[in-house]
C-alpha cells in the first residue's frame, strides 16, 4: 500500500508558488546576464587589443559568469514546464545539467589561460598598461553593479551562486587593475602573466566547488543540511510508529529536496493521521517538502538494515 503525501490539490499550488518565485528572480538573473555578458565581449577586444593577458582572463571569467546566469535561468524557465509520461519530475534536473556544463566550461577556459600565462612568461608581450587599468576599471564597476542586483533579487541557490561568481571576477577586475598600475609605473610585464594566474585560480575554486557540488546531485547524495540519521529518528518518534527503514533523501533540483521511507506501524487505521503528522514534521523542521511514505503493519521481524526503530524510553 504507497501513499504519497503529495496529492494533487496541496501539490500543485505549491508549485504555482514556486513558479512565480523563480519568474521573479529570473529578472535579476536576466538583468546580471545582460550587464555581465556585455562587457565580456568588449573587456576581450580590449585585452587583445591591449596585448593584457589580465583582461582576457578577467573576460573569461566573466564570461562564465554570463555562462551561470544564462544556464541557471534557462534551466529555471525549463524547470516550470510540468511533468510528462516520459519525464515523471518534469525538467527541475535542468539546473544540475547547466551547472555541470558550466563547471566544465570553466575547466577548459582555466587550461587556455594556464597555457598562455606559461608562454608569455618566456616571450613577454608590449601591453598598454594605461589602456588595462581603464577597461578594469569599468569591469569593476560592472561587476559590483551585477552584485548590487543580484543581492536585491530572491535568495536562492542560484542567485547565491551567481553573486560568488560576480564578486570573484570583481577580484580578476582588481587584480587586471593591478597589473595595468605595475606595468604604467616599472615596466615590469611578467605581472599580467602572474596575475592571469591568480584570475585561474579563482575560477578553478568555484569551478570545483560547483563540479563538487553537480556529482553530489547527480549520485543522489543527501543534501549538506539534512541529516539522515535525524530526520529518521523523527519520524520513527511519531505517535503509532513502530520502525522506519528504507529511508532515503536526495535533491531533486535547487531547492526541492525529496524523500521516501516505510514506516511501520501496529494498526493500517492510523495511517492517515501519521502520515499527515510525518508530512508536517518533515516539511517544518527539515525543509522537505516533496514526501512519499509507505506503511507496513508491523510483522514479526528482525531489524531490517538502516532502520531507525523507535528510542526505549529508558536511552
Amino acid at each position: 500500500m504507497h501513499a504519497p503525501d503529495h496529492g494533487h490539490n496541496g501539490h500543485g499550488s505549491h508549485a504555482q508558488g514556486g513558479h512565480l518565485h523563480r519568474t521573479g528572480h529570473n529578472g535579476a538573473l536576466i538583468i546580471a546576464l545582460l550587464l555581465t555578458l556585455s562587457f565580456a565581449g568588449v573587456e576581450a577586444l580590449a585585452g587583445w587589443w591591449s596585448g593584457s593577458l589580465a583582461l582576457l582572463s578577467d573576460a573569461a571569467h566573466m564570461l562564465t559568469d554570463s555562462s551561470a546566469l544564462g544556464l541557471a535561468a534557462g534551466a529555471a524557465w525549463l524547470a516550470r514546464r510540468p511533468p510528462s509520461t516520459r519525464h515523471s519530475y518534469g525538467l527541475v534536473r535542468a539546473e544540475v545539467m547547466a551547472a555541470l556544463f558550466n563547471s566544465l566550461l570553466m575547466l577548459v577556459l582555466i587550461g587556455y589561460i594556464v597555457h598562455e600565462a606559461i608562454d608569455r612568461f618566456g616571450t613577454p608581450r608590449d601591453i598598454k598598461g594605461n589602456a588595462v587599468i581603464a577597461v578594469a576599471i569599468i569591469g569593476l564597476i560592472i561587476n559590483l553593479i551585477v552584485a548590487w542586483v543580484l543581492s536585491r533579487g530572491e535568495h536562492t541557490l542560484n542567485s547565491r551562486a551567481a553573486l560568488l561568481h560576480v564578486l570573484s571576477d570583481a577580484l580578476g577586475s582588481v587584480a587586471a587593475i593591478s597589473a595595468g598600475i605595475v606595468i604604467v609605473t616599472t615596466g615590469w610585464t611578467p605581472i599580467d602573466p602572474l596575475l592571469s594566474l591568480l584570475v585561474a585560480a579563482l575560477i578553478l575554486v568555484s569551478a570545483l566547488r560547483l563540479l563538487r557540488e553537480v556529482v553530489h546531485v547527480l549520485m543522489e547524495g543527501v543534501p549538506g543540511h539534512v541529516q539522515l540519521d535525524v530526520v529518521g529518528h523523527d519520524l520513527a518518534t511519531l505517535d503509532g510508529v513502530l520502525r522506519v527503514h528504507d529511508l532515503h533523501v536526495w535533491t531533486l533540483s535547487s531547492g526541492t529536496i525529496a524523500l521516501s521511507a516505510h514506516l511501520e506501524i501496529r494498526e493500517l487505521s492510523d495511517w492517515p493521521d501519521i502520515l499527515e503528522t510525518a508530512r508536517q514534521k518533515v516539511g517544518k523542521q527539515h525543509g522537505i517538502h516533496h514526501v512519499t511514505l509507505q506503511p507496513e503493519v508491523m510483522v514479526a521481524h528482525p531489524l531490517v538494515r538502516g532502520a531507525y526503530p523507535v528510542p526505549h524510553p529508558d536511552a
